[in-house]
């Protein structure tokens, strides 16, 4: 490990930074090296601005990923080398904020139906019933699992916090017919890794989003789905079947964090609103 390597990871722990942050940052800097075949404190505001407008012209990258990287360039001048930075020189693009592709109730069954495995269906159908993140997908446990409270507790989500998503009937009886199913119970995680899902190790998030794909492809669905798309489905469809309701209504409408789009911020529904509200596949069948 290099000299600046290890300063900058001792920077971020002490920030108490998530995994995911420090490794991107590291990553980023790595690369900015790489392009000038230079160490990076050698390197400069000229240099900076020239990634820059490389990473616009050249790699066609986004907004929010070239202002990513600016951030991880930016702590690590600041705070590892102790050195000024001037956001004038450097400054952050303005993002474009695009509305989300939202499949329609009947897009989103088609996709869960066509699920490439029983594994790959469960995946999909506990993004759309919970509207949760596909790093929080996999990190679920079994022991995040409330059946007495009918809630699935989320913890270190984005931003560090921990928070409750609501549990349908529907989606907890599909969900111990999956923990039936798996071959090797592991201790710990509700989706554990490998190809057999016999790992001690949670699945990772590529696995959600390669449900997704083959799934969209399998079903006809032309639109572009990620499991970011189900999050968006799940607070849309609950406000389009709330529309004119007396009842509690959707708290707010708030940007997505991730994407920076329209999204419908889902926070006050109770149990049995989400039940009545929800799409058929996730309301418990009637006896």
């Amino acid at each position: 490990m290099t000299r600046l390597r290890k300063m900058m990871l001792e920077e971020l722990q002490r920030r108490n930074y998530s995994q995911h942050t420090t490794r991107y940052y590291v990553r980023t800097v790595e690369d900015f090296a790489r392009r000038f075949n230079r160490p990076p404190d050698r390197l400069g505001l000229r240099h900076i601005r020239e990634y820059q407008a490389e990473l616009f012209q050249k790699q066609k990258l986004s907004s929010g990923t070239i202002n990513n990287r600016l951030a991880a360039l930016r702590f690590f001048y600041i705070k590892t080398l102790k050195k000024n930075w001037s956001i004038a020189e450097t400054p952050y693009s303005k993002r474009a904020l695009h509305l989300p592709s939202i499949l329609s109730q009947e897009e989103v069954t088609q996709l869960i139906d066509a699920a490439l495995t029983p594994y790959h269906r469960i995946l999909l159908l506990t993004l759309y019933a919970t509207g949760v993140r596909n790093a929080e997908l996999t990190h679920l446990k079994v022991s995040d699992i409330d059946s007495k409270r009918m809630v699935i507790h989320i913890q270190g989500g984005k931003g560090r916090r921990d928070r409750d998503v609501m549990l349908s009937p529907k989606l907890l009886q599909e969900l111990r017919e999956h923990w039936r199913h798996l071959p090797r119970k592991s201790s710990t995680w509700l989706f554990p890794g490998n190809r057999w899902h016999n790992s001690d190790q949670p699945i990772d998030t590529k696995t959600p989003r390669n449900a997704c794909k083959e799934a969209a492809k399998r079903a006809g669905i032309k639109k572009q789905v990620h499991p970011h798309t189900l999050r968006h489905c799940y607070a849309t469809h609950l406000l389009e079947a709330g529309r004119g309701s007396d009842s509690k209504a959707p708290s707010a409408l708030g940007l997505c964090p991730k994407c920076g789009a329209p999204m419908m911020v889902i926070e006050r529904l109770t149990v049995a609103e989400i039940q009545l509200r929800s799409h058929p596949a996730l309301v418990t069948e009637a006896a």
